[in-house]
């Protein structure tokens, strides 16, 4: 509660146009309400904590100033948007983001007029917000466009094409930068720097605050005056900076750095920035977490950190009767390390990610052979593929729904040219509550249609363990290994190393009733249906494919000439993967057999648990385990009659 009123200003927000009736000198009360609300809620309801809470009084600033949703923001990224989402409607329903059929993490059109677009990877707000104001000039609407773009955001090329383009259009468009100097890990690479540069330079500063002082004057001077001003301030600015200002050599009016938790400033400049046409760019500085001490300590495990006590900020972990299996990233961020041990020419490779990725295991050990790159997929991938042209063993480990952002430079960059490149895709499948923004559905069927490269996923740790080792010994061209995210299924899983054979599968269990084909930690799901089936004195055969291409054909002509039903199984989408690539192969050898594919259908999935995501997409154990009894049942029928 603030400090200034014991009557709540935010439970009397319903939509922005409530905010806007509220006293200037409310705003921090009002702020200080909203912050703890969203800590209340996330303490109990796991979601992306730090970066909504870094935002909190710019987004009461926005609303305030702004009018909203005919004036349009666009977030990026997407999880800085809880604020946001508080005060346009959905206060009472925030106890349900990220819960399935509850509302988006991110923001949503189909979900409120107020989210002007769709957002969940990074780093579009620039583009999508210029060709809304390009829109908005055409139709001749006096509309404000504004794109916040921050946690680490910025760091991707699409940014700055946004940015270049942006420059020569003179829109009204206001690109605010929430500088917090934070992805999920802290920003890496030179722009980082360039900002840090910035915001340290007290003659810069000073400047900026004299310049401030003419430019809040500008509507009370004539355009003569105000060309002159321009002018002065770009002239000084380079002399202070010995250098042009980046934004200002993309032709964008830089303003700034402005603290970004000083609710009267923030709406003042924001004022002053509505009478300013052309291209303009807002730098604050916020600090991820802001208003929760540990937040603030620890923003990488504060980025999304679970179930928390608010008073101690104790992060609430599940406690279990026995040892767990570890999560797959685990898996992998142990083995890299112990391959690069062994082979020198291992180079570690991730765009933003090394805590998710568990990457940062080896940049701990090996700083020199493990690189974060930023967010700035495309560039990770040829930066994999160059290093692979010098005889290195470049491991590029990408989340499956961002590798969709580098598809060209794995086909043009790297398999083009068959270089020995490792993709360690994470996340691959349903992601659960992140929604559709992030599950890695596609990657199965996007990679397949690619000449020269090899598409595996284990099923569980010892499997990952052996294609990572298989990986690395050289020759091997593109190699995909995709996992899902999570915990995997064995303990004991630290074996010695195993070669396996490229394109081959292995039998899991032996019947005589009906065939099932699974890939990856998907074979888990069946192999409990199987297990099940066993208690009715069914007997299935069941086949872990491990590989999708080269796919398994003495595995496949087997099944063919056995069984009158197969079912495949996948945690990718049906249009495309593996069902589809047994299909192919049995219309090229002539046979008929009719194929049943599980998997995730041709629609965006929500968010959602895991199991729940299974359930509605029809793989989870109880439906293959019911599908499998209906069509045994079926079959006897049939020949019964």
């Amino acid at each position: 509660m603030s400090e200034t009123s014991n009557i709540s200003l935010l439970n009397q927000i319903s939509e922005p146009a409530d905010l806007r009736k509220l006293k200037k000198e409310d705003l921090q009360q009002l702020s200080n309400e909203l912050r703890e609300f969203i800590i209340d809620i996330l303490s109990n309801n796991s979601g992306h904590f730090g970066a909504s809470l870094g935002v909190i009084e710019l987004t009461v600033a926005l609303h305030y100033v702004f009018n909203t949703p005919y004036d349009q923001i666009v977030w990026d990224v997407g999880h800085q948007a809880y604020g946001h989402k508080i005060l346009t409607g959905r206060r009472d329903v925030f106890h349900t983001n990220r819960k399935y059929k509850g509302i988006s993490g991110f923001p949503k059109r189909s979900e409120s007029e107020y989210d002007a677009f769709g957002v969940g990877h990074s780093s579009t707000s620039i583009s999508a917000a210029l060709g809304m104001a390009v829109a908005a000039a055409k139709k001749n609407e006096d509309r404000q466009v504004i794109a916040i773009i921050g946690d680490g955001a910025l760091t991707a090329g699409l940014a700055f094409e946004g940015l270049n383009n942006a420059g020569i259009e003179n829109t009204n468009l206001l690109v605010i930068l929430n500088d917090n100097k934070m992805a999920i890990d802290p920003n890496v690479g030179a722009l980082k720097e360039y900002l840090l540069d910035i915001t340290t330079s007290p003659a810069y500063n000073k400047l900026k605050d004299d310049v401030w002082n003419l430019l809040g004057k500008l509507s009370k001077l004539g355009p003569r005056t105000r060309s002159l001003v321009q002018q002065l301030e770009s002239g000084l600015k380079s002399t202070i900076l010995k250098q042009s200002n980046m934004f200002e050599a993309l032709n964008f009016r830089y303003f700034g750095p402005v603290d970004g938790h000083d609710i009267n400033h923030l709406t003042q400049v924001l004022n002053d920035l509505k009478n300013i046409s052309g291209p303009k760019l807002l730098h604050c500085l916020t600090t991820k977490g802001k208003g929760f001490k540990q937040a603030e300590l620890n923003q990488t495990i504060f980025h999304a950190p679970g179930k928390f006590n608010k008073q101690t900020g104790e992060i609430l972990k599940v406690k279990y009767d026995k040892a767990q299996p570890p999560l797959y990233q685990e898996v992998f961020g142990k083995t890299i390390l112990e391959l690069a041990e062994k082979n020198d020419k291992i180079i570690g490779i991730t765009p933003a990610m090394p805590t998710g990725s568990s990457l940062n295991i080896m940049m701990e050990k090996m700083p020199d052979r493990a690189f974060d790159v930023g967010i700035a997929e495309q560039h990770a991938v040829t930066f994999s593929a160059g290093l692979a042209t010098q005889g290195m063993q470049p491991f590029c480990n990408i989340y499956s729904t961002f590798m969709q952002r580098a598809y060209d430079m794995v086909i043009h960059d790297v398999a083009l040219q068959n270089l020995d490149v490792v993709f360690c895709l994470d996340r691959g499948g349903l992601v659960g509550d992140d929604g559709a923004t992030h599950h890695g559905a596609f990657d199965l069927a996007y990679l397949r249609v690619i000449p020269n490269i090899t598409i595996s996923a284990p099923m569980d740790e010892e499997e990952m363990r052996n294609l990572m080792y298989t990986a690395q010994l050289g020759a091997k061209g593109p190699f995909s290994i995709r996992y899902p995210r999570g915990r995997g299924v064995m303990v004991d899983w630290k074996k010695p190393f195993k070669e396996l054979p490229v394109g081959k599968g292995r039998l899991i269990s032996k019947g005589d009733d009906i065939a099932i084909l699974s890939i990856g930690h998907a074979g888990n799901l069946v192999k409990e249906a199987v297990d099940k089936l066993k208690k009715q004195n069914i007997r299935v055969t069941h086949y872990d494919m491990r590989f999708l291409k080269p796919i398994d054909e003495t595995i496949l002509h087997k099944v063919a000439g056995k069984f009158k039903q197969l079912i495949t199984v996948e945690d990718g989408t049906v249009t495309g993967g593996l069902g589809s690539a047994v299909l192919e192969f049995f219309s090229d050898k002539g046979y008929s057999m009719p194929v049943i594919r599980l998997g995730i259908p041709d629609k965006f999935i929500d968010h959602g648990t895991q199991a729940e995501l299974y359930k509605e997409c029809g793989f989870d154990p109880e439906s293959i385990y019911n599908l499998t009894l209906k069509l045994l049942r079926s079959k006897r029928l049939s020949h019964a009659g």
